[in-house]
């Protein structure tokens, strides 16, 4: 379905619809574009700071262009309402933008994409298009690597019924793309933040003298609030179930004891299995009956989906 973009206000409810916060937003791409122009946002016009100095330089202030972001490598895209916004706010910002623009996004969030297609068409004043381009490619890219990533662990987990949940090991200032991206790539989200829920480590357990104290001091404080606890042996998780606790992270365990573990405690709790993971292994960890696997990988080791931007 093809979106079609002609100002800032259709850029936001675009990226509404797809869930993402659009005051948060807004912040990431003022910061981005701040870092390319010498400043925070979109600066007024002049020499050096604040403007695209070789687009200044070269291009008429009145020129007009198409451009197309097109995929250089097959994957899986998304972040395609976070670049259209990107292209929305320099192209109503930027002095020598003149006139109406038109975005055009060809392709939907979770496309599988081959190299050559055509994923978003836009027309408008050229030195904004090439201001723009560079924030709205490293967004993009960023985001459909990790639903690249994350799809290939979906794929991986095929059939068996678990799931893959990233992490919080998130490039900092980023984490609300990067977590999107992971839905978009078929994968589930762990918590966003340490205030939305509580996981109990092994430096927690430690802390509290046990892991039962550690999960029962929390429940205690925060009666309402998810929370998952991390174990290590069998009995660690029999006793914290026994407890209460729903939610068990299985970590660093072999395949037999987390088979073990998941077949004992069946239906009083769900399970997540981390640590030491690769996608070769993801069926078999699968199998042993866990609910989830936890990837940290598919956010902060993603390489990027390349994607160029070309006038035609």
């Amino acid at each position: 379905m093809t979106v079609r973009i002609t100002d800032l206000a259709q850029a936001e409810a675009y990226v509404a619809s797809v869930g993402l916060d659009v005051s948060a937003l807004a912040v990431i791409v003022a910061e981005a574009l701040g870092e390319d122009l010498g400043g925070r946002g979109v600066l007024p016009t002049g020499t050096g700071k604040g403007v695209d100095v070789t687009s200044v330089a070269t291009i008429a202030a009145d020129a007009v262009a198409t451009a197309e972001l097109v995929a250089r490598r097959p994957g899986v895209v998304a972040g395609l309402p976070v670049a259209a916004y990107v292209l929305a706010v320099v192209l109503t910002s930027v002095v020598g933008s003149p006139g109406p623009f038109v975005v055009e996004v060809l392709a939907d969030e979770g496309d599988r994409v081959e190299t050559g297609d055509v994923l978003v068409r836009v027309d408008g004043g050229t030195r904004a298009l090439l201001t723009a381009e560079r924030v709205a490619l490293n967004l993009l890219t960023l985001t459909s690597g990790v639903a690249t990533a994350t799809r290939a662990w979906v794929d991986a987990l095929e059939g068996t019924g678990a799931r893959v949940r990233d992490t919080r090991k998130t490039t900092p200032g980023l984490r609300m793309l990067q977590k999107y991206a992971v839905r978009v790539g078929g994968g589930v989200n762990h918590r966003l933040s340490l205030a939305d829920a509580a996981l109990i480590k092994d430096n927690h357990v430690l802390a509290a003298g046990g892991v039962v104290p550690a999960y029962e001091r929390v429940v205690a404080m925060f009666p309402d609030l998810w929370v998952q606890v991390e174990v290590t042996t069998p009995e660690q998780a029999e006793a914290v179930v026994a407890a209460g606790a729903t939610e068990v992270l299985l970590d660093n365990m072999s395949l037999a004891t987390m088979t073990e573990v998941v077949t004992s405690l069946k239906g009083r709790a769900r399970f997540e299995a981390s640590g030491g993971l690769t996608l070769a292994s993801a069926a078999s960890v699968a199998r042993t009956g866990v609910d989830f696997i936890a990837v940290g990988a598919i956010t902060h080791s993603a390489p990027i989906l390349d994607i160029a931007m070309d006038l035609v």
